[in-house]
């Protein structure tokens, strides 16, 4: 009985569940030990509430068997509900939540889900110990999460124990839907219970206090959604007295535009006498969820997952709580002081400024002006504009502080704070009345004050907006009508004045009425006896005086501008003649002077004879040019003639041209002048053409016989090179002889260059009476110099070979004959495929197989090392003669060494010392490297590998 008394005092006191389990002084010691278990449970990740003793005393309870039939109902629908909305997300869902657990497949499923880690593969077999494996992966991933299952075993879940299976799944509940939920510092339910008594303050009707009789009408349900969506929710037509439509109300709602599951059953609410506290927790979770995301109401504070299991926690850990709790409370109370401090202050601040206020609002006092009324009024407007609204919001603040603070006091069981007298909510609202029907009625006073004088200004106002506007308009006009503006303009210009001055005859002859309607308005102010009469009768005559001004005036500039158009008319038509005839004799001189100075470039006496007879045709046209030129100025003698009569500024400027007769006699005197130099220029080139002409005729005769000598010379040298006459030695001889001939020429090249420049500095690029040129003449004597260095070094060569090898002539002259026959452009070259068949014509033997193309590219390497792609005489000689004379080779010399070696792959520095001289028997030591093969001594070395180097060989 003393745990069910316990139960029924939690549930109807949830908010102190703490403060009574822990000043029990009556509880045994494995019960105080189990409390403290309970309380490392909460600081390790379970929420406060239920680890102090909510969760402790409802495991007891169920284990005794005594849990509530009707609660064990709405357990069951509630939870299978719950479990439902997460494992759709997997796409699967329970239909009995102690069946569908039993195999463990969904249960880890849904610790899947809701976690979002992922569990060990289960097992798929269909034994029982299949599905208590199963279950125990779920039960060690929940108790990895800190959470403590109390006589919950994987047996009894496949046994289908439905007071385990709703035990765990309220477990799982808590630790993943309800242990986050934090508001202010108080987690779980006491932090959800706080949130929903937040949300369901404003509303009527609703007092929650607890998880279960505080929902049975529906009213609290529809009061979050309205809160949060009032477009879902027409709050004003439900009624407390009809719970079963509050309750589907809210539950349809909330599963349609929510997504939040039916999770409970209306008729079993309203019929139970107590709902199930669990049951209704876990609904209101998801409306948390659904409502705060990832903005939690207040500090939330997100309580870091257990790393160890419970263990017995030692007594001053109920110190530490109790003087958390006081802490606790007396930060509150702090929290509370300052918001009544705070209320005072503002109070206080607010009266004193309605009283200061007052006394202008009330006052009447004007100096009878239009100004003086008006200016009060936009005192007034400032007023509402600046100095009320922070005012406004102060009382805003001021109410808001108050309900706060009640709330706070309400909630943490404190009495509700009454203020000071004269500073409660109703003094300070009957003032801010007060403030407000003062404002009223200064306003109504100022607008009627603002008509009254606005009737008595309109007719003064009238007078002083038609004289302004007057004035306007005559501003300027007297200065406008004396300015000699017109003596400055040009003819279209004066038009232009003379069009605008018949638009202010017009516009003068108009406003005529309205100097009328002022005298008129003037004198009914007279009349009615406007206190400013003065001002305005002195305003009144000097606008009628000005007006008879204007008319004087205007007759007088009119006679002025006929008689400047007249005479600016003489002067355009003789502007407009010297510009038709000024433009083409303008261009003709351009033209002209252009010609006279153009540079020209000539190369034959032809081109030099065109340009003489030209130029005599351009003098014969002088004489009527001149005619045209006096014409032309005398046209501009007569302009500066009147103007200089009528002293007109700027009548000299002519506005169809921008040419003068300064241009004209300037440019006419040019080609005057031009003309005689032209004629001495012309005679220059002449005599230079004739010197040109010359210089061609010398340097033609003097090329034509240097370059046929170069190419005689050149052929034999050729020939000569060619080594198909006479011995090697004849050949050299001939070679040295014809060297000895080009150098002894070499004068009549320096005198040819002697005239080439000659032809340069004239500037002489072409000659028809020669096709040689210097700079081909140039290349063909240093290709003849090359040509006899380069045969006279190959027969040297030849002749060494000769000697060096023992070929004798005969056989130099079948190479040379074979090596030219293929060398059909005579280049001194052959290409691989010309190097080949005269291989094939010497009598080698080549093979068209890849042996063959082997054997030629060995060869190839030898007679072309640097890849060039051509064979010079040079290396196939070379390569001829070695191939016809017996030399030594690297076999040989190896054989050589062998001998020495008594038949050892390696031979030993002694035997070298023995056999062969001093000096060589050390070079042999120094260079050759050591033996490294089977069988070796030290000191011993290699030969072969030396014998191959001498070669320039790599392998035998």
């Amino acid at each position: 009985m003393r745990i069910l008394n316990l139960k029924d005092h939690l549930r109807t006191n949830s908010l102190d569940i703490n403060r009574h389990i822990f000043s029990n002084s009556n509880c045994t010691t494995s019960n105080c030990t189990k409390r403290n278990s309970h309380k490392m449970m909460m600081e390790n990740g379970i929420s406060m509430e239920y680890g102090d003793g909510y969760m402790e005393q409802e495991e007891e309870w169920e284990r005794e068997g005594l849990l509530d039939p009707a609660w064990e109902k709405q357990q069951k629908k509630t939870f299978t509900a719950w479990c439902n909305s997460h494992l759709r997300k997997a796409g699967t869902a329970i239909d009995n939540i102690e069946e569908d657990f039993r195999n463990g497949l969904k249960l880890m499923l849904l610790l899947e889900v809701i976690s979002g880690e992922t569990l060990p593969k289960p097992d798929r077999g269909k034994m029982r110990f299949h599905k208590i494996a199963n279950v125990n992966k779920a039960l060690d991933f929940i108790a990895s999460k800190g959470v403590h299952l109390v006589s919950i075993g994987a047996e009894e879940i496949v046994d289908g124990n439905l007071k385990m299976t709703l035990g765990m799944i309220w477990t799982i509940i808590l630790r993943f839907a309800i242990q986050d939920i934090s508001v202010e510092e108080m987690t779980a339910k006491e932090g959800l219970l706080l949130w929903c008594q937040r949300k369901t303050a404003p509303y009527k009707n609703v007092n929650v206090q607890n998880f279960h009789l505080s929902f049975k009408d529906g009213l609290a349900f529809c009061a979050l959604i309205h809160r949060h969506r009032p477009d879902l929710i027409d709050y004003a037509k439900l009624s407390k007295d009809n719970p079963l439509e509050n309750l589907n109300t809210a539950f349809d709602v909330a599963e349609k535009y929510l997504d939040i599951p039916r999770m409970l059953d209306p008729d079993d609410l309203i019929n139970t006498p107590k709902p199930d506290e669990r049951a209704i927790m876990t609904y209101v979770s998801c409306y948390y969820h659904a409502f705060q995301g990832a903005q939690q109401v207040g500090n939330v504070t997100h309580v870091p997952e257990p790393t160890r299991q419970y263990t017995y926690v030692p007594n001053n850990y109920n110190a530490e709580t109790a003087a958390n709790r006081i802490c606790k409370v007396l930060k509150v109370n702090q929290e509370n002081e300052r918001l009544m401090e705070e209320y005072e202050r503002l109070a206080s601040d607010l009266l004193e400024w309605i009283r200061r206020t007052m006394p202008w609002l009330n006052s009447r006092q004007a100096d009878n002006s239009l100004a003086g009324v008006q200016k009060k009024l936009e005192e007034y407007r400032t007023y509402r504009r600046k100095h009320k609204p922070p005012r406004v919001e102060q009382k805003a603040k001021l109410e808001t502080n108050f309900n706060t603070l009640q709330t706070k006091l309400r909630l943490s069981n404190r009495p509700a704070y009454l203020p000071t007298e004269g500073k409660t909510v109703s003094d300070i609202s009957n003032a801010w009345k007060g403030l407000e029907l003062a404002e009223k009625a200064f306003e109504e006073w100022l607008l009627a004050e603002t008509m009254r004088l606005e009737r008595l200004e309109h007719l003064a106002q009238k007078f002083k907006h038609k004289a302004d506007a007057h004035e306007d308009w005559t501003r300027g006009k007297e200065e406008m009508l004396q300015s000699q503006d017109f003596r400055q303009c040009k003819l279209n210009e004066l038009k232009a004045l003379k069009k605008k001055h018949e638009a202010f005859e017009s516009d003068l002859a108009a406003h005529q009425d309205r100097v009328e309607q002022i005298a008129a308005i003037a004198q009914e102010l007279n009349t009615l006896e406007y206190h400013d009469c003065v001002s305005v009768n002195a305003r009144c005559q000097r606008i009628c005086d000005q007006w008879d001004r204007l008319g004087a005036l205007t007759q007088r500039r009119r006679t002025a501008l006929d008689e400047a158009e007249r005479i600016l008319e003489k002067i355009d038509i003789l502007h407009l003649e010297f510009a038709k005839r000024a433009a083409p004799f303008n261009n003709w001189l351009d033209g002209t002077r252009e010609d006279l100075v153009d540079m020209f470039i000539v190369h034959t006496m032809e081109e030099i004879q065109g340009l003489i007879q030209a130029h005599d045709q351009f003098k014969a046209t002088l004489g009527e040019a001149d005619k045209e030129f006096n014409l032309i100025v005398n046209l501009v003698r007569e302009v500066e003639s009147i103007v200089k009569q009528h002293q007109i500024p700027g009548g000299l400027e002519n506005p169809y041209t921008t040419l003068t007769a300064n241009d004209m006699t300037r440019k006419w005197t040019d080609v005057r002048q031009l003309v005689p130099q032209r004629d001495q220029t012309l005679a220059n080139e002449l005599r230079k053409q004739q010197n040109n002409e010359m210089l061609r005729r010398q340097f033609a005769e003097k090329a034509n016989v240097v370059g046929p000598w170069i190419e005689r010379q050149m052929d034999a040298v050729t020939a000569i090179g060619m080594g198909l006459q006479g011995s090697l030695e004849d050949q050299l001889h001939r070679l040295k002889e014809y060297e000895q001939a080009v150098y002894a020429y070499k004068p009549n090249i320096e005198e040819l260059e002697k005239i080439h420049q000659a032809v340069q500095e004239s500037m002489i690029f072409e000659n028809r009476y020669t096709n040689y040129t210097m700079e081909t003449l140039r290349v063909g004597w240093e290709q003849l110099l090359t040509s006899i260095n380069r045969n006279i070094n190959e027969v040297e060569n030849q002749i060494l070979t000769r000697d060096s090898k023992g070929i004798s002539q005969e056989q130099l002259n079948e190479f040379r004959s074979s090596f030219n026959h293929f060398d059909k452009n005579r280049t001194g070259r052959l290409t691989p495929e010309e190097f080949k068949s005269c291989l094939v014509s010497l009598g080698y033997s080549i093979g068209k197989d890849r042996q063959g193309d082997m054997d030629f590219q060995r060869i190839l390497a030898v007679v072309d090392p640097n890849s060039t792609g051509y064979v010079h005489f040079d290396a196939f000689l070379d390569f001829m003669t070695r191939e016809s004379t017996d030399t030594d080779t690297a076999e040989q010399v190896i054989d050589s060494f062998r001998i020495l070696a008594a038949d050892k792959p390696y031979i030993l520095p002694d035997e070298l010392r023995r056999e062969l001289p001093p000096d060589q028997a050390e070079y042999c030591i120094q260079r050759m490297p050591p033996y490294k093969g089977p069988n070796g001594v030290p000191g011993a070395l290699d030969y072969m590998s030396f014998s191959t180097a001498l070669y320039g060989e790599t392998d035998l």
